[in-house]
């Protein structure tokens, strides 16, 4: 992986980790399109770390919010009273994470053979434009993240699953299952967000340990801090940009966006 490939490839995650497009599908299609022959090893960590560059734009946006979650729930912790509507939303973060981070565990050999395949990225393209129709068509809008329950952050949870594979874009499988349980677009977006804090450093911890079993580790060094800062970076924006987005317009314009991307992969597959 080159360092111009790297930086390209930062910026596609951080326009795409927080849009409901997909940014591990985008991060298989963009090399297979420029007929870059990078590693499997290396793409798949690279691709995790990269999400760390986004982690960090999640915890620079939201830093108020996190830290007075994370405040309250350890207090609440401590006194054995999630009474606190902070400390119970930390609750609800850690309901969410559950389903994601038990199956990506049990089936990370799994997960990474699905990086590997072009044609499977575009069914999981179309698979996602049918989630966002989806949640426009069922989400009735009517609720804020402090009405949520754990049933509705567990729900959520079982959406983030469909994640774990490329193409299935995570924020958008997860805004579909707060619109499902009838969660206000935004609130739905923020959400997402704000749960995607432990499942993305857990994957991110756990690359790093990959990334140094790599025999170039030290030629890979610099490409990954490249693409660290700039999907940081574009995160950020991208955050700002979407609940803004959000709050006055619905999902469908995304929808038909990563329908016809994942159409045209399959297309260019079959030809």
């Amino acid at each position: 992986m080159t360092l111009l490939q790297a930086i390209l490839l930062g910026i596609v995650q951080g326009l795409t980790e927080f849009l409901p497009v997909s940014s591990s599908g985008h991060l298989v299609l963009v090399p297979y399109l420029f007929g870059w022959q990078i590693p499997a090893d290396q793409a798949f960590v690279f691709n995790v770390l990269v999400q760390i560059g986004t982690l960090v734009a999640v915890f620079v946006y939201f830093w108020g919010d996190l830290f007075e979650i994370a405040r309250t729930f350890l207090a609440a912790l401590a006194r054995r009273q999630p009474a606190h509507p902070e400390a119970r939303m930390g609750w609800l973060i850690l309901i969410a994470t559950i389903p994601a981070a038990t199956f990506g565990l049990a089936f990370k050999s799994a997960v990474e053979a699905a990086f590997q395949s072009v044609t499977a990225t575009g069914l999981f393209l179309l698979f996602t434009a049918g989630l966002l129709v989806a949640a426009e068509r069922i989400g009735k809008r009517q609720r804020s993240m402090a009405q949520m329950t754990w049933r509705d952050a567990l729900v959520v949870g079982l959406f983030q699953l469909l994640a774990l594979f490329p193409g299935v874009s995570r924020s958008g499988s997860t805004i579909t299952g707060g619109m499902a349980r009838h969660l206000e677009r935004g609130e739905a977006a923020r959400f997402s967000f704000l749960i995607a804090v432990p499942i993305m450093l857990g994957a991110g911890l756990n690359s790093l340990v990959d990334l140094f079993r790599l025999p170039d580790v030290s030629a890979f060094l610099a490409p990954m801090l490249a693409g660290f800062v700039a999907s940081a970076v574009v995160g950020y924006l991208s955050i700002r940009w979407l609940l803004g987005f959000l709050k006055r317009s619905p999902l469908y314009v995304f929808a038909l966006y990563v329908g016809v991307v994942g159409g045209g992969t399959l297309v260019s597959v079959l030809i």
